[in-house]
């Protein structure tokens, strides 16, 4: 699509995504980004297009319960204190096999007929150029940490 402010065309996805990691080994201490951390990229849009993400959900594989952060970053090989924003976070459940979503996206611009309570659609926009990473909040690897999804599609 062009860029110039006459161009009103909708944001057309031009290829899917649907990543799933493992959080096992993801981890940072605190909300904000240390010098340590081992968090993962999720979703690259330095190397690639930029991305809308409609669903982030976890997976649990064990009884404790993991909060999950999730950061945009500029860089795609370690995420740095100085470049990676907290965006958000939510909680693993504590059953094995139970999913959790990511219900506080953000709202966007995208029309939408009104049902329910929602008056807006909720998903994350990856502009060129930024990442997306996740890692538990803890300082320990573990075993049965969740796993992290996310779906949408390429732009």
């Amino acid at each position: 699509m062009a860029a110039t402010s006459t161009n009103k065309q909708p944001l057309l996805v031009d290829r899917v995504l649907h990543y799933v990691v493992d959080l096992n080994s993801a981890a940072v201490a605190a909300i904000n980004v240390g010098g340590t951390n081992t968090a993962l990229l999720i979703v690259d849009g330095t190397q690639q297009d930029g991305a809308i993400i409609e669903d982030i959900y976890a997976i649990s594989r064990g009884a404790v319960e993991s909060t999950i952060n999730l950061y945009l970053s500029s860089a795609f090989d370690y995420l740095r204190p100085n470049e990676g924003v907290f965006i958000g976070s939510f909680k693993s459940a504590t059953t094995a096999g139970e999913v959790t979503r990511w219900e506080e996206m953000p709202k966007i611009l995208a029309p939408m007929p009104q049902t329910g309570s929602e008056a807006q659609f909720r998903a994350l926009y990856i502009p060129k150029g930024r990442a997306l990473w996740a890692a538990r909040q803890d300082t320990n690897v573990t075993n049965d940490g969740p796993l992290l999804g996310c779906q949408g599609g390429w732009y």
